[in-house]
């Protein structure tokens, strides 16, 4: 017993100064109001025993509450708590409560953004490691076929060499990518915005792009908006989210047109890539811009390209503070628009 009142009246002692100064205080009036020191000092003393009474019950209060809380951290500390409603203290502790409760709601979701982090970075490795290896295989594939003989074949070295380069080149293509997303998500991208003339901008890239659609039959329009019409942006970045949506459009469309839509807004210029190709299923809208995300793998293998085209759209328009949409119907085409601020 003796034990628990020292260990109460140690952990009040918090409040010795408070204490001290009340004491005083009371003494003072005592022996302003009576002055006869035989009755003051029986009442100090009676006042030290009540004085010491209450610092026991301060003490028991103060220690209780502090084992309280060392609970519930302690609980929190172990993942005993599924959600902030479980953390329940005494009524005078309500707003301490509430503080640990948003403590506990802001450390449950770090710790799942980190847990989410981690296996996308698992599933990234992952897919890196299979996308590397398919071209490394195939050239490595090449070569021996080469050394063991076929290079003294007239009908298949040259073929087997060209094979061999365009996977260096898809191998090449795939490390600059990874190189773009890479700094693009860490924020180490550098961006260059200016005011450019966007109609003569999307003129020069189309005509890079006539003689790869003429090869598949495919027409290639733009529809421009009126003469002069400036937008602020990257121009280097901005080149590069049409050559990835162009080349998607031409790779996936067997016949018909690619057309681009330039139309001016109050605020903005609305640029659409329409195509007539074979279009997105709907359940897969949504996950067209994942990394390595493909929709039907078997005909991106075979038509190339390394999966993250779509992904590094998605970055550098929402680094000009705007969004990529997608429209689609599966065996009609796909339309994907975003805006430039002017």
């Amino acid at each position: 017993m003796w034990n628990e009142i020292k260990s109460n009246i140690s952990s009040a002692l918090v409040y010795f100064r408070e204490f001290i100064l009340f004491l005083i205080l009371v003494i003072l009036i005592i022996f302003l109001l009576i002055e006869k020191l035989s009755l003051s000092i029986p009442l100090i003393l009676l006042l030290l025993v009540a004085g010491i009474i209450i610092l026991n019950l301060i003490g028991r209060r103060r220690i209780k509450e502090i084992d309280e809380i060392k609970s519930i951290i302690s609980s929190i500390r172990q993942s005993k708590y599924q959600s902030s409603d479980e953390i329940v203290l005494t009524k005078h502790l309500s707003a301490l409560e509430n503080e640990i409760k948003e403590m506990f709601e802001k450390a449950k979701s770090d710790i799942e953004y980190l847990e989410r982090l981690q296996r996308m970075r698992s599933q990234f490795l992952g897919n890196v490691s299979h996308e590397l290896r398919t071209p490394i295989f195939s050239i490595q594939g090449y070569l021996e076929t080469l050394l063991n003989g076929a290079i003294d074949d007239p009908k298949v070295n040259k073929h087997f060499l060209q094979k061999a380069n365009q996977n260096t080149v898809n191998l090449s293509n795939l490390l600059n990518d990874l190189i773009d997303i890479s700094m693009i998500e860490s924020g180490e991208m550098r961006m260059s915005y200016r005011y450019f003339d966007i109609n003569i901008f999307i003129q020069s890239i189309v005509q890079e792009f006539i003689s790869m659609a003429g090869a598949k039959n495919i027409k290639l329009f733009f529809n421009p908006a009126k003469e002069g019409l400036q937008v602020f942006g990257d121009k280097d970045k901005i080149r590069q989210v049409f050559v990835n949506l162009l080349q998607n459009a031409i790779k996936y469309t067997d016949e018909g047109s690619i057309e681009i839509w330039l139309d001016e807004e109050k605020k903005y210029a609305n640029i659409s890539v329409k195509d007539t190709g074979i279009g997105i299923p709907e359940e897969d809208l949504n996950r067209v811009f994942e990394r390595f995300y493909r929709v039907d793998k078997a005909r991106s293998r075979a038509v190339g390209g390394t999966g993250l085209g779509l992904a590094i759209v998605k970055h550098i328009i929402e680094a000009h503070n705007s969004k990529i949409i997608v429209q689609s119907k599966q065996g009609e085409g796909s339309t994907f628009s975003f805006k430039l601020k002017k």
